[in-house]
């Protein structure tokens, strides 16, 4: 970071740390968007102070990301996180205005989220050398999607699967999830979310007696003082990139779908309910989203859904 502008930034992070209580993971995000930022008005511009930094010279930036081939949606993030910078330093009085005021930021097409069909997460859960049934009705061997993996790997990557197409958690909360936020008698998860803001996730009695198995299975590998509930072999925490790999596996096995990441099956969570009439303001608090405009988004999936029954219900449906 540039000696003249740290500061400044460090005293944003520490607001965003201490204040508005975000994840490192969060922090870290804007800490490189800014960082980004400065370093191109250091090299462009001879690092102008916060102060004189003005919408011209935030434009500049932007278009030189566009020659990157940056998306639209990357661009818009980036210019959200200086957004937010320049508000605290309004606040801090550093400046009156925000250099932002004036700058218009790239247009987003809107594209549906990414989900797993129903058939395809059933296949996930499925014993490995049970039968299925193929596009043209015939059974063939289930592939099994575990070969290779060690037993407890299996143990610990079924059960992910399960608690993110389950719940609809973030993976960031999935990885910090605690035996003690296992709440069997009321058969519920306490998940902490952005912000540290909490919120309950009902499960079902299936669910919570794996989860209830696999503890027990902990505490006979002597695992049973590591507080976070899933670990490895070794004993430690499962971290953000083995549950993607583990995510990728696991659908890459089962559906054709180009992106297979953790945040699909937080999708395929939200949209299963939605499809199967669940209410969107139930929906929205078992996401924890903090608005309903960034739920309402699964309400084309399901419009779409009620297409597809139309056309092959309906007499006039296909005309």
């Amino acid at each position: 970071m540039l000696a003249l502008y740290e500061p400044y930034v460090q005293e944003f992070l520490n607001y965003l740390r201490f204040e508005k209580r975000y994840s490192q993971h969060t922090i870290l995000s804007y800490q490189n968007d800014l960082e980004q930022f400065f370093t191109y008005l250091a090299a462009e511009f001879d690092g102008p102070d916060v102060p004189q930094i003005t919408a011209g010279l935030i434009r500049s930036w932007m278009a030189s990301l566009k020659e990157e081939k940056r998306t639209a949606k990357t661009i818009n993030r980036k210019v959200s996180a200086l957004r937010s910078f320049f508000r605290r330093q309004m606040i801090n009085g550093v400046i009156a205005q925000s250099p932002l005021t004036t700058v218009i930021t790239p247009k987003i097409s809107k594209r549906l989220p990414v989900f797993v069909a129903e058939k395809d997460m059933a296949a996930v859960f499925k014993k490995p050398g049970s039968p299925k049934e193929d596009a043209t009705g015939v059974e063939e061997e289930e592939v099994d999607i575990e070969k290779g993996m060690t037993e407890w790997e299996k143990e610990v990557g079924k059960l992910i699967m399960a608690v993110l197409y389950n719940t609809g958690m973030r993976v960031s909360e999935l990885v910090n999830l605690k035996e003690r936020q296992v709440d069997a008698h009321y058969s519920q998860l306490k998940v902490v979310g952005k912000g540290n803001k909490e919120r309950l996730i009902p499960v079902s009695a299936g669910l919570m007696k794996e989860l209830q198995d696999y503890m027990a299975k902990k505490r006979l590998k002597s695992l049973s003082e590591v507080e976070f509930l899933f670990v490895n072999d070794a004993g430690k925490q499962v971290n953000r990139g083995r549950v993607g790999r583990l995510v990728k596996k696991y659908l890459t096995e089962v559906t054709t779908i180009e992106k297979k990441s953790p945040h699909v099956l937080r999708h395929t969570f939200a949209t299963h309910l939605m499809n199967h009439g669940a209410d969107l303001n139930a929906v929205k608090e078992l996401l924890g989203h903090s608005s309903l405009a960034a739920t309402q988004v699964y309400t084309h999936n399901t419009i779409e859904k009620l297409k597809e029954v139309y056309q092959k219900a309906h007499p006039k449906g296909g005309g």
